[in-house]
């Protein structure tokens, strides 16, 4: 359905056919613009924030630098003031200027809007939320990033759950993404598997699960190693045989791989996570790596150690890299250097972004300067996303990082939660998947809750189980039923449904209700916390957002009421927009990389 809005002129970088505020927004500049010349429509609309404490908009009057005092300016603006079907209403307030909305305009256009995104949109996919800022331009993501032949870590979690998001928060606003998830699938560990496993492996176990059987003969051999130099001395060797492409050293770990990738693809699926490609540092050609060491030695930036190239970084305060040991074979960060050359080549992308944790700060500086110093044009494209420790996560028995456990755990404490309500449990046609959903829901949500990093520092986080389980607060859970709830609306007002269509729903008794406003507007703020998401790679103002949908529905289910409502047409009206409501937290948690639930 079209806005029934009078129009407006456009202003650049809005978009009210995909945010209807924009057109709120565009409305209050307009009017300030009028009255305060020489300001234009452009810079007023820079000045139009959201309000605080119960007040829609605010305008700043300091920030135009225009002459005269406040007051006089305000007075201007406030001057023959009529209300229309933007504004209700303006007040001055010192400096300030505060802006309420035409609450009938804003609640009808708010649910129009949704509705007309999520199931008539150009796309025929909901899309409500998204832009095309990013339309014509390719990211290239990294994460995730577990290493073959050790459990998938906790440690990995992060990265993956932050990536998932980027992921899907680029998609959004319009990119091609590629997303690639590079296996710590080369190095001298392998050659310490290859020797450990003559003495520790069966095929037997190999085969029940195999990134498990891998660990434990690496954990096995990697003890011996303690004791005996040699065991180290040997693993070396057989790297080097892998790394000069002898097939018979080579033919044990393409199994390897292969197991420990399938068994990957399933832990991804239960997060709700998928990859483009899955790639590693095998993969990286040896041209690659010796054209970026090449090009580093053209330049004189690499001097020669006992044999080992290195690479001075001092003059930046990063340190001397190393790029090459003694025995001639790479290391992660002349793989790293090759792979960027590579898929620059392979995609041409406009950034690419690397997940990874804040220990590794150094090596990607390192890294990222290394690019630049060798006049890539493209070096300035790439992007460290970092973030601290999970701290204090294991099973509540305090063993295992390995995230299946904790899964398991999850799903296992939830479901013993779920059997508490026989009435509704009997009503749940799978309740192990939604015990491990809610499960999944709740340590993704306390790891995206919290900001990844203030202006000064990474922020770490404690894992709390008992507060990643709690229905109560701001927990994944709650938010899990506070969807559930939503969608039952419709199962429990059967004689409702289905609704006619928006034109003919009449949402005017909604503009009475302070909770029916409240909603509204958070609703129609959603398309903005994705472009400010964008901006900061921050999940956790997506999170905030689902909260205070969710709050603010929770507050309005006493008087807002669908069911035992006589009167028909508030009943559909309430009941549209809880349906509304429904979609934009649905889109929100999905965005996230969470699967909202229908049932629990």
């Amino acid at each position: 359905m079209v806005s029934s809005l009078p129009s407006l002129p456009s202003v650049l970088g809005t978009d009210p056919s995909s945010c209807i505020l924009d057109a709120f927004r565009i409305a209050i500049a307009k009017r300030v613009s009028d009255a305060l010349p020489p300001l234009t429509l452009e810079q007023a609309y820079t000045g139009v924030d959201y309000g605080k404490k119960g007040v829609d908009f605010t305008v700043a009057l300091p920030r135009f630098r225009l002459p005269g005092k406040p007051d006089e300016l305000a007075k201007k603006v406030i001057t023959d003031f009529q209300p229309d079907d933007f504004v209700s209403s303006i007040t001055h307030d010192k400096q300030f200027l505060h802006f309420q909305l035409n609450t009938s305009s804003l609640i009808s256009e708010v649910l129009n809007q949704i509705h007309t995104l999520t199931y008539d949109s150009p796309t025929g996919k909901p899309s409500y939320g998204t832009n095309t800022s990013g339309a014509g331009k390719k990211l290239v993501i990294e994460y995730s990033s577990p290493n073959i032949a050790k459990s998938f870590h906790v440690g990995h979690l992060r990265s993956t759950i932050i990536g998932a998001f980027l992921d899907n928060l680029y998609k959004a606003c319009g990119w091609e993404v590629i997303s690639l998830n590079y296996l710590g699938d080369w190095g001298t560990q392998f050659g310490m598997i290859t020797t450990g496993f003559e003495k520790y492996g069966s095929q037997e176990e190999l085969e029940k699960d195999a990134i498990k059987h891998l660990y434990d003969v690496y954990v096995k051999v990697s003890k011996d190693a303690d004791s005996d130099p040699n065991v180290k001395i040997e693993a070396a060797k057989w790297f080097k045989r892998m790394e000069d492409g002898d097939e018979t050293a080579l033919v044990n770990w393409r199994v390897w791989r292969e197991m420990s990738v399938k068994k990957y693809t399933e832990e991804y699926e239960r997060l709700n996570v998928s990859f483009n490609v899955y790639t590693g540092e095998s993969e990286v050609g040896k041209e690659w790596q010796d054209r970026a060491l090449g090009r580093l030695e053209e330049m004189g930036l690499i001097s020669d150690a006992d044999g080992a190239k290195l690479v001075d970084l001092e003059k930046w305060k990063l340190g001397k890299a190393v790029l090459r040991k003694a025995n001639g074979t790479s290391i992660y960060l002349t793989r790293d250097l090759g792979g960027a050359i590579e898929r620059w080549e392979k995609y041409h992308f406009d950034k690419m972004i690397y997940v990874v944790a804040s220990q590794q700060d150094l090596h990607l500086s390192q890294f990222f300067k290394m690019l630049s110093l060798m006049e890539f044009p493209w070096a300035d494209r790439l992007e460290h996303v970092n973030y601290g420790l999970v701290l204090g996560m294991s099973t509540r028995k305090g063993t295992a990082v390995f995230l299946d456990q904790i899964i398991r755990e999850a799903s296992s404490v939830m479901h013993e939660q779920m059997k508490r309500n026989e009435v509704k449990y009997n009503n749940i046609e799978d309740p192990e998947m939604v015990a491990r959903e809610v499960g999944i829901t709740g340590i993704k949500i306390q790891d995206m809750a919290a900001k990844r990093s203030s202006s000064t520092r990474i922020n770490n986080y404690t894992f709390n189980w008992d507060r990643m389980l709690s229905f109560e607060g701001d927990t994944g859970p709650y938010l899990q039923y506070a969807h559930v709830r939503l969608t039952s609306m419709e199962r429990k007002n059967p004689e409702l449904i289905p609704l006619p269509p928006p034109s003919q729903i009449d949402t005017s008794s909604l503009a009475s209700s302070q909770h029916a406003r409240d909603i509204a507007i958070l609703l129609g703020s959603y398309p903005d916390v994705v472009k400010t998401a964008l901006k900061t790679h921050e999940p956790s103002g997506v999170v905030t957002f689902a909260f205070r949908l969710a709050h603010a529905i929770s507050s309005a289910w006493e008087t807002l009421i669908v069911k035992g409502e006589e009167d028909v047409e508030k009943a559909r009206a309430r009941l549209w927009l809880y349906l509304c409501a429904r979609d934009v937290l649905g889109a929100a948690m999905r965005l996230l990389s969470i699967r909202p639930l229908e049932r629990m």
